[in-house]
């Protein structure tokens, strides 16, 4: 079982390029602290291909014992399974833990060794005796070679912002619809006149105090729903310390003292919404901390996309649009196989059909 602390840190990453969530320091941070592993039933078993002792591909692994954590929700097949006497778990599965965010995840030069990356999880699925390899949020370049494969392909969606060449907040408000424009703006209003104002704290100018903040608030959104929290303190004082130009604090002040917080990573050209917390009930204060304050940080370093995570009709009515997503799955039994292969059809036409539906939060001409 390979954990990341084996693979060496610079050729891991150089196979990762940008994205924050397959950097070795974010997957070794999950490791260190215990976030996953095997007595919660995320089990690292990284695949790593080496020639002539360098490292040229490599794929983020776990044996899974439930499907926590995933958001490529596959309960139903488990329950299918356990209905005709089989077992579902452990499963193998490609992603990173906890968080929904497309990204790289056959860790390749070329499609030749993303091939042989899937060729090897196949083989690992059935060393391992797990149930099915599932592979989740990949982006191109991965597509083309799992589409070279016999893994049946999922759809998905998410809503994300993007970024028109907006100058300000002001001028992609004048691109939404009036009332959409007019209740954002209402909304900014009473929370001004409810002494809540806002800070961005770089990661690398951010404090004990600040994530100390950030973390009693992440927590006690779990609490309120009387569960714990999947990342502890220690991960996070992980990544300010290994990753820091990558985070961001969005800081909700309430007459000057600091009562709710979101926690965001950034790459080059992407802001991504993780998690968030308030101490206090405030109307529109999760709207404003979690999307509106993220879009405004994104116009203002001209980053392109902002991505509020998973699910959430709600977000369209503050500018994020439905944006495809995509998932590949082996289920090693033939017959469960080809019945997810039939649901995944009708599945992805409902999708396809509901996406077209939706109401986008834009006018239809641009603001002159």
């Amino acid at each position: 079982m390979t954990r990341i602390a084996e693979l060496p840190a610079d050729a891991w990453n150089a196979l990762a390029g940008d994205s924050p969530f397959v950097q070795h320091a974010f997957l070794h941070a999950l490791e260190a602290t215990d976030c996953v592993g095997a007595h919660i039933g995320w089990e690292p078993v990284h695949l790593a291909l080496f020639r002539d002792g360098r490292l040229d591909a490599a794929m983020p692994l776990y044996v899974k014992h439930h499907s926590w954590g995933e958001f490529v929700f596959d309960w139903a097949w488990a329950d299918a399974y356990r209905r005709h006497g089989l077992n579902y778990y452990p499963k193998l599965v490609c992603c990173v833990p906890f968080s929904p965010v497309p990204g790289p995840r056959l860790l390749a030069r070329n499609d030749a060794d993303r091939g042989a990356l899937i060729q090897a999880a196949l083989k690992l699925t059935r060393d391992l005796n797990c149930s099915s390899l599932h592979i989740l949020f990949p982006t191109e370049p991965d597509h083309a070679a799992l589409n070279a494969t016999p893994l049946l392909h999922r759809s998905g969606f998410q809503f994300h912002w993007n970024n028109a060449g907006y100058v300000s907040f002001d001028d992609f408000l004048a691109a939404m619809t009036h009332d959409k424009r007019k209740k954002i703006r209402q909304e900014r209003k009473k929370l001004a006149k409810l002494g809540v104002s806002f800070r961005w704290v770089e990661g690398t100018d951010s404090t004990d105090a600040d994530w100390d903040h950030f973390y009693r608030c992440y927590a006690d959104t779990y609490d309120r729903h009387r569960s714990e929290p999947h990342l502890n303190r220690a991960f996070f004082a992980s990544l300010r310390e290994t990753m820091p130009d990558k985070l961001v604090l969005i800081v909700a002040d309430k007459d000057g003292e600091p009562t709710a917080c979101s926690f965001c990573i950034k790459d080059g050209q992407r802001l991504y919404g993780r998690h968030w917390g308030t101490l206090e009930y405030v109307p529109g204060l999760h709207f404003e901390t979690c999307y509106q304050q993220g879009i405004e940080y994104a116009i203002d370093k001209g980053l392109q996309v902002f991505e509020g995570g998973a699910q959430g009709e709600h977000k369209l009515a503050r500018g994020l649009v439905p944006t495809a997503t995509h998932s590949w799955h082996w289920l090693e039994n033939t017959e469960f196989r080809e019945a997810v292969d039939r649901f995944l059809e009708r599945e992805t036409d409902a999708i396809s059909h509901y996406m077209d539906e939706l109401d986008g939060p834009f006018r239809r001409e641009p603001p002159g």
